[in-house]
């Protein structure tokens, strides 16, 4: 039985693509793909710089996706002007500025409150639900509450980096964070890092996990063992 959604993270392959001009690989044929292979969702996350997926993918995507569509990031005019167009289920509100190479970092929500606030507002109104990238910091969590988002993602490029080295002391911030959030009627998704060695580690020990976006390690993990294999690996990671 498994209680965690599995959404892919597909901007890898669209790196791939550009790299050499054309369309191959397809995203749009992988996301088919991949979701007939068994994942719940497919998240994309795209950049002012168009360097991986880009407007045009998106508003395709949106059209194609049958489970959850999630689309990642910083909410400047321009992202909230092509979220609205495509309406996917989810939009993941991530603080990149324009340069950065992934992101790196959740939210302050006590310092952004207003912002996000409005933002959320705007969202809503279009009919999408609001998910917040947020560090392991249960004091950030009740702010990030007050902005009317339904859920976190948190940030786990921490987790993952501690992990060989003290799985315990890796995991505690989350877990603190996590039932923070349950309190207050949050719920959680996370991402960022994770990948099979870690994967049945972090949902087993995160309360009310409900969904994980993966992209470079799935990717990766692909190139050895198939796409097809790779997604039922980590769904088998999130079996109860």
């Amino acid at each position: 039985m498994r209680k965690v959604k599995l959404s892919v993270n597909i901007n890898k392959l669209a790196t791939i693509r550009n790299s050499r001009g054309g369309n191959n690989p397809d995203i749009l044929k992988y996301a088919k793909l991949i979701e007939n292979y068994g994942a719940d969702g497919i998240t994309v996350h795209p950049r002012p710089d168009q360097r991986h997926i880009r407007d045009e993918d998106v508003m395709k995507l949106s059209e194609l996706v049958r489970g959850e569509f999630n689309v990642e990031g910083y909410p400047d005019e321009r992202f909230l002007q092509l979220v609205e167009k495509a309406k996917p289920a989810q939009v993941t509100l991530v603080p990149d500025p324009p340069g950065v190479l992934t992101s790196n970092t959740g939210w302050d929500t006590i310092y952004n409150q207003r912002f996000l606030q409005e933002v959320v507002k705007r969202l809503h109104e279009g009919g999408m639900r609001v998910s917040l990238f947020l560090n392991p910091e249960p004091g950030l969590v009740e702010s990030a509450a007050s902005t009317g988002a339904e859920r976190i993602e948190l940030y786990t490029e921490s987790f993952a980096s501690h992990y060989m080295n003290s799985p315990q002391d890796s995991i505690q911030k989350y877990k603190e964070t996590a039932i923070a959030a349950e309190k207050v009627g949050l719920g959680i998704n996370a991402g960022h890092d994770l990948s099979l060695e870690n994967l049945k580690f972090f949902a087993g020990n995160i309360p009310r996990l409900l969904e994980v976006s993966i992209g470079h390690a799935l990717v990766c993990d692909a190139l050895e063992y198939g796409m097809q294999n790779t997604v039922k690996l980590y769904l088998r990671q999130l079996e109860d």
